[in-house]
């Protein structure tokens, strides 16, 4: 086989080296001329995979993005054409969920406020915002769940405005949808954020345009008083620049870049072209994870809850996000932020051993690995 892979996606090689041969592409700038006698596309959300782009893929058969979304992919031009499609649902969502807690405790302790006593409206509740809420449960914050694309009679889910009028704190973790019934494009248009409460946080790591850019920026501008997180931007990598002026924490769509978010995203796209050539797949992600820097941590019986913050942060502080595109953005460019980005870790690689079975329990359902020093 032929297999043509986003430079940006980790373990390609070692994921897929035994299928044949591999070569890397900028996700920008893949032309169709590259797609010539290739036989498996793997790509990520920044390259638009449509008919032009494939109108000379005389041998493709295989197209994987190792993303949730799929607002890129033109699936209905590939079903004609016979051409199978996977993408990574699931993949990055334990990442997207734990930089949206690295975030709350960010501005916890800059503006002197408990996690526990905000509540938090969680729009969108598919893999992100469900694990999500798992995670603030496990920390004792409320949640208000909505969900636009379910449709179901649910009465945990509560109305649009219920949670736009409601929440101490709003992270949005829908996909995009251009146009139709549930639409999410501008979902955030100047209405909606005129109607959101002084103070309120508003935490955006799924897709740019669900946000109106030019709108959010008016709103500040004339003094409205909101608490911005954003990780994606309208017409990335061409973001509105003055809108950085007014966001808390910013960073350049790597919310879900975390190195088991971005290397289990490859593994389900190397599991699905196993499934399609009747293969029994050899690897799995613990086979190439490095070791962590910091591998264990063991807790003393004065551990708190006012503690949990200092340990989030040990693995991960999105501040150091915000840090580097305030400082770089205009030198180097979005692109090259996200490209060249430091790895980062999850929870998970840590394991944190404590007497309190109490404690062990709640860090547990954060993310954290849990050991027994007895052992």
């Amino acid at each position: 086989m032929r297999i043509l892979a986003d430079q940006n996606m980790p373990l390609v090689d070692e994921y897929f080296s035994g299928f044949g041969e591999i070569t890397r592409f900028d996700g920008r700038s893949l032309n169709a001329e590259q797609l010539i006698d290739v036989d498996v596309l793997l790509t990520r959300s920044i390259t638009q995979v449509n008919d032009v782009l494939l109108s000379k893929a005389n041998k493709l058969k295989f197209v994987g993005t190792a993303t949730i979304g799929t607002d890129h992919i033109d699936q209905t031009y590939l079903t004609k054409n016979d051409i199978f499609f996977t993408n990574a649902p699931g993949c990055n969502s334990v990442a997207v969920a734990e930089y949206v807690i690295s975030s709350l405790y960010a501005l916890a302790q800059e503006d002197d406020f408990l996690v526990q006593d905000k509540v938090v409206g969680i729009i969108g509740v598919g893999n992100i915002g469900s694990i999500l809420n798992t995670k603030l449960t496990a920390l004792g914050i409320t949640t208000l769940l909505c969900d636009p694309l379910n449709q179901s009679n649910n009465q945990e889910y509560l109305t649009f405005d219920q949670v736009v009028h409601q929440a101490d704190v709003i992270s949005l973790h829908v996909p995009l949808i251009k146009d139709g019934q549930y639409k999410t494009k501008h979902m955030f248009n100047e209405v909606v954020l005129q109607a959101l409460k002084d103070n309120v946080i508003l935490i955006n790591a799924s897709r740019g345009d669900v946000i109106d850019n030019q709108a959010l920026l008016k709103q500040m501008q004339t003094g409205k008083a909101l608490s911005l997180v954003l990780d994606v931007w309208e017409n990335e990598p061409n973001i509105l620049v003055e809108l950085m002026d007014y966001v808390r924490f910013a960073s350049v769509h790597i919310a879900g870049h975390t190195l088991e978010g971005k290397a289990r995203g490859t593994q389900m796209l190397y599991q699905a072209l196993c499934l399609e050539n009747n293969q029994e797949p050899k690897y799995q992600l613990s086979d190439f994870l490095p070791q962590p820097v910091i591998a264990n941590i063991k807790l003393n019986n004065n551990f708190s809850n006012q503690d949990i913050r200092a340990l989030v942060h040990s693995i991960y502080d999105v501040r150091s996000d915000h840090g580097l595109i305030s400082n770089q953005l205009m030198i180097k460019g979005f692109d090259f932020l996200r490209k060249n980005y430091p790895a980062r870790r999850e929870f998970s690689a840590v394991s944190i051993s404590s007497s309190n079975k109490l404690q062990t329990k709640q860090l547990a359902q954060l993310g954290f690995e849990i050991y027994n020093e007895e052992k």
